[in-house]
């Protein structure tokens, strides 16, 4: 077939691909060339103590489903310390990879030698070998297979926290995991206060949900002695521990608030716990009494009821109408949300200017129908008896004991075979106390008898 191409193209077309073939050939030889100098070079040349370590890392990884005593012999730890202080981060994570193996099946506890290799993987240099071997660790302090004052005096502290600075969720989530379970032991509270507090502050507002976790239960562990909940408070962790209120996670929620009735159990913390503007603390915890969480809204009603030990919080949350929340739990059927706050409101109705408020909302009329239908609940009828009398000493509660079934609701309390002596005892005390009052007498006379002549007709 004839070229359409003048002969001056044809040509230049095939000077072209002359030249293209020329280059080709010198680029192939090129190639050659380096890869020859490779070849040459120690880095990869297969060298003998390579080879030894590769047949000892597929001998090492042979016990993975053996038993518990071949994932822990001589030899193994030797391998792991060779295999952690190589500066290939493949075998570095056989290593993290062969703890995070171990940390799943260990049933007794890990050697105190099989530490070392630990701590040089949380010092490698690959983010995922720190974060594999770092979750190893979790779930061996979880589990108690390791020593936690042991990884404090290794010095593993401060590669874990160095990890709350990587940026990775994930590196951050398993170090506050480990720091959290590191401070459930109080002689190591002071080594993670010192540089841990800040940190672990900064991510507890993290908007990783798995790292806002962890670290407010870390906050939560240093909260459990006086010297570190000083110290948390000074750094400002009271406004951080009250935003956590808000959170959408509900175990956030339960663990700042818990921490904060830790805080609130100590007087000196007072002022700073009504510094936060507009009364946002006590405001937040009344939210939360409502919670569909049963143990948070528990738990809220315990930090209120620390809290109202004080004569100035107490008048604030009257002020805040904080009855009608409290009566609505009175009226659930599940004693875990009724005692909390029948034990919030009993601390109330001790105050005797909170009396004409606790009467006014109806809240003997609610007492009176727990205490006719959770006769089993010894909490629950103590709290009530408590109530009864406290608010029975105004004329207007005498008159609202009488309208309720409070009278009704002590008179078969005695006869329910599930109270305990100490708790008949309060509903005794209580009935005396009402029979002082002349008002009262003639009312629990008629009460008497009209529950006797139910009683003959049953």
């Amino acid at each position: 077939m004839a070229s359409s191409l003048c002969e001056n193209c044809s040509r230049l077309v095939k000077e072209l691909a002359a030249h293209l073939r020329r280059i080709c050939r010198e680029f192939e030889q090129k190639i050659r060339d380096v890869f020859r100098e490779l070849c040459q070079c120690t880095c990869f040349r297969v060298t003998p103590e390579r080879s030894l370590l590769r047949r000892e890392t597929q001998e090492f990884l042979r016990p993975l489903h053996e038993d518990e005593s071949q994932l822990l012999s001589q030899e193994g730890l030797q391998t792991l310390t060779r295999l952690a202080a190589s500066e290939n981060t493949d075998l570095q994570m056989t290593a993290a990879m062969y703890y995070l193996h171990v940390s799943h099946h260990l049933k007794s506890r890990l050697p105190d030698d099989f530490m070392e290799p630990v701590m040089t993987l949380l010092l490698s240099p690959d983010l995922d070998v720190q974060k594999t071997v770092s979750l190893a660790l979790v779930n061996l302090l979880v589990k108690n297979n390791v020593c936690k004052e042991l990884v404090i005096e290794m010095g593993m502290l401060v590669p874990i926290l160095e990890l709350f600075q990587s940026g990775d969720g994930t590196a951050q989530c398993h170090s506050c995991a480990c720091v959290a379970m590191l401070a459930s032991s109080e002689s190591n509270r002071d080594a993670i206060i010192v540089d841990g507090i800040i940190p672990l502050l900064a991510l507890a507002k993290s908007y990783d949900p798995r790292v806002q976790r962890n670290a407010t239960w870390a906050l939560l562990h240093l909260t459990h002695s006086d010297w570190s909940t000083r110290i948390l408070c000074q750094a400002g962790g009271i406004p951080v521990l009250v935003l956590l209120l808000q959170s959408s996670d509900s175990e956030v929620q339960f663990c700042g608030c818990t921490a904060l009735c830790n805080i609130a159990a100590i007087q000196e913390h007072h002022p700073k716990l009504l510094s936060i503007g507009g009364h946002y603390l006590l405001k937040s915890l009344l939210t939360l009494t409502s919670s569909s969480v049963q143990k948070n809204s528990a738990q809220a009603c315990r930090c209120l009821q620390t809290l109202s030990k004080n004569v100035l919080i107490q008048e604030q949350l009257m002020e805040l109408d904080c009855v009608p929340p409290l009566k609505a739990l009175l009226k659930t059927p599940t004693a875990a949300w009724t005692e909390p706050a029948m034990t919030l409101l009993c601390a109330l109705s001790a105050h005797p200017p909170n009396h004409d408020c606790l009467v006014s909302e109806g809240l003997l009329d609610e007492v009176g129908q727990l205490l006719r239908h959770h006769r089993s609940s010894s909490a629950a009828i103590t709290h009530g008896c408590e109530i009864v009398t406290n608010l029975s000493c105004s004329g207007g509660g005498q008159q609202a004991v009488m309208e309720s079934l409070c009278l009704s609701g002590l008179l078969g309390a005695l006869l329910s075979p599930a109270l305990s002596d100490d708790t008949l005892l309060h509903v005794t005390s209580c009935l005396r106390h009402l029979m002082t009052w002349d008002l009262l007498r003639c009312n629990l006379s008629a009460t008497i008898t009209a529950e006797q002549r139910r009683s003959s007709r049953c």
